[in-house]
C-alpha cells in the first residue's frame, strides 16, 4: 500500500498557545503572564475557555486599535474620518 505524501501545504494557525501569544507582543512566556491581568484590563483577548489558546487575528486587531486610539483602549471607541486617521498615522 502506497504511503501518503504528508502535508501538502502549509496550514497557519489562527489560535496558538500562551507562549506564541506572547512572542506575538516580543515578550517571554514569563512576562506575558505577569502582564496578561493588565492587558486583559485594556480589552487584550481573552483565550478560549476550552482550549487555552489565543486568537492571533484578535490580538493583532487589538494592537491596531490601541494605536489608533491613542493607547487607551478603554476610551469610547469613535470612527476616525479620513482627515483624522491621516493625522494618527502621520504624528503616531
Amino acid at each position: 500500500m502506497p504511503k501518503g505524501h504528508g502535508v501538502r501545504f502549509r496550514v497557519d494557525p489562527g489560535d496558538v498557545p500562551p507562549e506564541k501569544a506572547a512572542r506575538r507582543l516580543h515578550l517571554t512566556l514569563a512576562e506575558f503572564l505577569e502582564k496578561l491581568p493588565r492587558l486583559r484590563a485594556r480589552g487584550f483577548p481573552a483565550p478560549d475557555p476550552d482550549t487555552g489558546m489565543f486568537d492571533l487575528e484578535a490580538i493583532d486587531a487589538w494592537r491596531r486599535a490601541r494605536n489608533l486610539m491613542g493607547g487607551d483602549l478603554t476610551a469610547t471607541p469613535h470612527l476616525l474620518d479620513a482627515r483624522e486617521l491621516d493625522r494618527v498615522r502621520r504624528d503616531g
